[in-house]
């Protein structure tokens, strides 16, 4: 049996019931039976040869020989990336002139979900496509003709950003471009944690590379964006003419998603690596930051996913594991045994994983939505949320699952512990969590005065229930008293640091109440379907959630406020 447990059914909840997604397909040339058949067909692939090498990749990782500086994949992972390639899910993302389909951002979101849940390093060697639809969107007309070669030639992608010694530091790159006669670059430099850097999925891999030309000054502004190719080829035909000077010179060993070659790749050491600056421009950073708001939304879906999976696998468990007498008759000898599903502990643990689950679900799909209602800016305050908080809590909430399974989850016997070891990388890359709380305050937050975070506040407030409302009051005074340290800090610049200590609590509590507010607009449309153990289950997690997990946000905010500046000079 696979070990991924899909959800197509909140999926679809989710989707027409609190989304209100069928209202919106005509223009898509979609219709809700279409959309219901991609989720089950989807889910299909999923479950079966997506999610078939799942455990034995992760046992039998990918292969380097640093002579050739090479890497040979696992042929099952191999079988369940072309699965998911040959069937074609991805053109749901691609630009309709590489041959996409138009589709809503949420039904793309809830595929990406399905497959990530059964192997999230499927979808990321699969990345080719987007990367394509990127450089045909921004490219010059000679690099939309190379986003169409790699479409017809399937080739792969990768976002060569960080280095050794610049990691979250962006602007102290040192990778440097040096322009040639013939306009084209070439490229110089050492850059770790690449994803997808290497391997033999595909006959090439074009790196989209972030370089400093030379004479450009420091910092972010001085960095600009190149496509340089593994393989150097013909420009119109897309043949293969030779190796360009782009080498994988490690692959990382790893704590998790070891089917994921994660690369030290370098540049331009014995022989050029040529590339060419995307666009004509020299606008680097604005241009990959287009690629990292699509990769922190599916760092986001993948930790929810592994969460979801993890939740339902542990709930089959807990419902067959028989251990103890019910707590009522604890020192009666002659009772029987029940399952654990039965004990009051074990139904907290699983009623808090199912809660951020289903919460966590709503969330990033209500993030994909807002896109398709053209509101950039609303995406672009929950982007940290779905990211940050979507991965926090997942891994959190993992370890719940595995604690339901006793001894049991820490055996390879269950997928458990590969969930967790899997899962833990989301809280780091692409931005760890303390980074995505200083990005949410102070770019989403204190830029524009909240003004978008209060837009969301007014919709939240329309949800009349007295415990969410209570959250969002101690929310809003947070929000006020960060940005009274900002404003001040103008004069007495170590407010700054009351700020800094406050971002991660901001972020995780603004998330708990984006949670509960779609858990209860959730258990809103559940009433009155009681009769549906579906619908039942609505109703009750939101009612844990705000019961149990809305309160902490009051003492969240009362810790914030107490906030001095003690810590910056005691003793670590």
């Amino acid at each position: 049996m696979t070990h991924y447990r899909s959800n197509v059914r909140d999926l679809r909840f989710n989707l027409f019931e609190l989304l209100g997604l069928g209202d919106d397909l005509a223009r898509f040339e979609l219709d809700a039976d279409t959309v219901n058949d991609m989720l089950t067909e989807v889910d299909r692939l999923a479950t079966g040869p997506i999610a078939a090498s799942f455990a034995d990749a992760d046992r039998h990782p990918p292969v380097y020989d640093p002579a050739t500086y090479s890497v040979q994949m696992p042929e099952g992972f191999k079988r369940s990336y072309r699965a998911w390639m040959d069937a074609e899910w991805w053109r749901l993302d691609a630009a309709t002139e590489l041959g996409g389909q138009p589709a809503p951002r949420s039904l793309w979101w809830a595929v990406v979900e399905l497959v990530q849940g059964a192997q999230a390093p499927v979808f990321m060697f699969g990345g080719g496509p987007s990367f394509a639809t990127l450089l045909y969107r921004i490219g010059t007309p000679a690099q939309q003709r190379l986003a169409q070669i790699m479409i017809e030639r399937g080739w792969a992608a990768s976002m060569v950003l960080t280095e050794p010694d610049a990691g979250s530091d962006v602007g102290a790159g040192r990778t440097v471009a040096k322009q040639q006669a013939d306009g084209s670059w070439h490229i110089e430099g050492v850059k770790r944690f690449i994803t997808s850097g290497e391997h033999d999925l595909e006959e090439n891999i074009v790196h989209f590379v972030l370089a400093r030309p030379e004479g450009a000054g420091p910092g972010t502004k001085g960095l600009s964006m190149f496509v340089v190719p593994k393989y150097l080829f013909d420009h119109e035909t897309g043949e293969i003419t030779g190796r360009n000077g782009v080498y994988a010179t490690n692959v990382e060993k790893k704590m998790g998603i070891k089917v994921s070659t994660t690369c030290e790749l370098t540049l331009g050491a014995n022989e050029p690596a040529q590339g060419w600056l995307v666009g004509d421009v020299h606008d680097g950073i604005a241009q990959m930051f287009k690629v990292i708001e699509g990769a922190r939304m599916q760092v986001g879906v993948k930790a929810i996913a592994t969460l979801s999976s993890g939740y339902l696998n542990a709930l089959d468990y807990a419902k067959i594991r028989v251990q103890g007498p019910d707590l009522t008759r604890f020192t009666d000898k002659t009772a029987p045994r029940v399952t654990i599903d039965n004990h009051p502990d074990v139904r907290r643990m699983l009623m808090l994983q199912k809660a951020y689950t289903e919460g966590l679900r709503s969330v990033y799909l209500y993030t994909a939505s807002v896109l398709d209602q053209g509101d950039a800016g609303m995406n672009d305050l929950l982007l940290p949320i779905v990211k940050g908080v979507g991965s926090e809590r997942s891994w959190e909430m993992l370890t719940l699952s595995l604690q339901t399974l006793g001894g049991s989850g820490f055996l390879q016997d269950y997928p458990m512990e590969q969930y967790l070891r899997d899962t833990k990388i989301d809280t780091l890359y692409e931005g760890t969590t303390g980074i995505q709380g200083q990005d949410f305050f102070f770019r989403k937050v204190s830029r524009d005065n909240a003004e978008v975070l209060n837009r969301l506040f007014a919709e939240i407030e329309k949800v009349q229930d007295e415990r969410l409302q209570a959250a969002l009051a101690d929310v809003r005074e947070m929000v006020d008293t960060m940005l009274g340290w900002t404003k001040a800090s103008a004069e007495q610049a170590e407010e700054l640091y009351k700020v800094g200590q406050n971002t991660t609590r901001l972020l995780m509590s603004v998330g708990d109440l984006v949670i509960g507010w779609l858990l209860l607009k959730s258990a809103a449309i559940a009433e009155g379907k009681e009769q549906d153990e579906f619908y039942r289950g609505k109703i009750a997690a939101a009612k844990f959630f705000a019961d149990t997990v809305l309160p902490e946000i009051t003492v969240r905010r009362a810790i914030l406020e107490r906030t001095d500046n003690a810590l910056m000079d005691d003793v670590l």
